[in-house]
């Protein structure tokens, strides 16, 4: 690319200062990335949520169970984490408590209403 094509594709921008030029900056990499931010927000994986719950602390077996009961119910678009973090906070217990309780069947009745 010569020069003169840069110079020419950078007009529009000259007249901007430091501050607006930073500004467009970050308009045009969040406009980069809404779709993306969109799509994980709209569309996971039985993977994703295990790897979810792995990092919450819940053991692999734990969480294949919680996930697999997430699938069974329908329940996967909420969210694994979500669901587990809506029994803990209704509870009053821990994360990893909540999880082990869904891995042992208890408690899908009071994270599957939606609320």
């Amino acid at each position: 690319m010569s020069n003169a094509s840069f110079d020419q594709r950078r007009s529009h921008l000259r007249s901007l200062s430091d501050d607006q030029l930073r500004a467009r900056f970050w308009q045009l990499a969040e406009q980069a990335v809404n779709p993306l931010v969109e799509l994980a927000r709209t569309h996971t994986t039985p993977s994703i949520e295990r790897s979810v719950l792995l990092r919450g602390g819940l053991s692999s077996v734990e969480a294949g169970r919680v996930v697999a009961g997430a699938v069974q119910r329908g329940l996967l678009g909420l969210g694994a984490g979500g669901l587990v973090l809506r029994l803990a906070k209704k509870r009053t217990i821990t994360f990893v408590e909540a999880g082990r309780m869904l891995a042992a069947g208890q408690g899908w009745e009071e994270v599957g209403d939606g609320a």
